[in-house]
């Protein structure tokens, strides 16, 4: 693995939070948590913030100035060599009923923002190995579920730029690598499935990423890969 610097979107609860704990417990690499809500992010940590190998930016992955933001963090901290798109946005809600505006949302966090923050931080990349955090729902034949069209389809694409970026870019030694979730007990999660117990816990699916983060560039490249242990 890469001595740069680890980038985690999302990072202020839910499995962005478990994968700051899990790679800061893990690795000795400096943890870039990329967050909106920097206080939430805080106050989550506890005792383990303030620390020496977490960084929290304090930034909006949907705009320039926030991209900007992560890039000279990451600049500072010698580069990319883990970059996980774990910030996503949900919509349940009927197909029929959805506005151009909720949509463009869910386009714009889920597909537009780690498209263009790829592109950024492309500079900054060593050896690196990017992680897209889709969803089973996005996966061709898996099962879906009606209200989740927005979602689902946003994961669709994701899927696919992810195998695009792994095209583009072969010839590097930079690896793209896309994770599909199924279900992992998150408020994303319970707002799509209330009442549903999910398979898997935040620091469980954690854990298993840091894992494959290290050691998949080795054997994979460019792959879609599921981890449910259920469906939903």
């Amino acid at each position: 693995m890469s001595e740069a610097s680890i980038c985690i979107t999302g990072a202020s609860k839910g499995l962005g939070l478990a994968l700051v704990r899990a790679f800061a417990a893990s690795t000795g690499k400096k943890v870039l948590a990329v967050t909106r809500n920097p206080g939430v992010l805080k106050h989550a940590l506890g005792s383990d913030y303030p620390s020496k190998k977490i960084e929290i930016v304090d930034a909006d992955i949907c705009t320039e100035q926030g991209r900007a933001t992560i890039y000279d963090a990451a600049e500072s901290n010698g580069g990319i060599g883990i970059l996980i798109h774990n910030a996503g946005r949900l919509l349940f809600k009927a197909f029929k009923e959805i506005e151009s505006a909720e949509l463009e949302d869910v386009y714009r966090v889920n597909v537009f923002a780690p498209f263009l923050l790829t592109q950024k931080l492309l500079p900054l990349f060593k050896g690196a190995h990017i992680i897209s955090i889709s969803s089973v729902g996005g996966v061709e034949g898996s099962l879906k579920f009606g209200g989740l069209s927005a979602y689902s389809s946003s994961k669709a694409a994701l899927n696919c730029l992810t195998e695009m970026w792994s095209e583009e870019f072969k010839e590097t030694d930079h690896s793209f690598n896309c994770l599909a979730l199924g279900s992992v007990e998150t408020e994303m999660f319970k707002e799509a499935f209330p009442g549903v117990s999910a398979a898997s816990t935040p620091e469980e699916m954690a854990n298993y990423i840091v894992e494959f983060a290290k050691t998949a560039p080795s054997v994979m490249r460019g792959k879609i890969i599921s981890l449910s242990k259920s469906n939903p």
